[in-house]
């Protein structure tokens, strides 16, 4: 069937912390994240109030997420399941995390490890503009034509 991108659902929610939580790099257990003010009632209380999350879906389990800060302008998380990585879900989650960012702003951002795996994924997807935050940390941005032209050469 393979996997597909829908909207979160409230009842999606303790699968997108057990995505979460399934991660090697980056790793946060839940009791790290509710630490953070990350809690399963917070997340149900986002995904309530606004478009903010999807979910990646293979045969009816979720294997993926992504997050939006709307009125930031932020993507705040996108995570795949270790054994689901590479297959194309981490790019779908992003793109349809941005195509909501990109209704509300022209340059959207977000914060990751320098040195990760993720900061080399979010370049190819066409971030940039590294603004270093501390030893270990990179914002990047992405402006709407970077989109715009993405979505034009995956239709082509």
């Amino acid at each position: 069937m393979g996997i597909n991108i829908r909207p979160a659902l409230v009842s999606d929610v303790g699968s997108i912390f057990d995505v979460r939580t399934s991660v090697i790099e980056n790793h946060l257990s839940r009791e790290e994240m509710r630490l953070m003010g990350i809690t399963e009632s917070v997340v149900a209380d986002m995904i309530l109030k606004n478009p903010c999350a999807w979910v990646a879906v293979d045969n009816e389990k979720i294997i993926g997420f992504s997050m939006i800060l709307q009125d930031e302008g932020c993507l705040f998380a996108a995570f795949v399941r270790p054994e689901y990585e590479n297959k194309g879900a981490g790019r779908k989650l992003v793109m349809a995390a941005e195509q909501e960012l990109f209704k509300h702003h022209d340059v959207v951002w977000l914060e990751t490890d320098k040195n990760s795996r993720a900061a080399k994924f979010y370049r190819h997807l066409g971030w940039g503009n590294d603004a270093v935050i501390n030893d270990v940390d990179i914002r990047l941005e992405k402006k709407r034509r970077a989109f715009c032209n993405s979505i034009l050469r995956k239709e082509s």
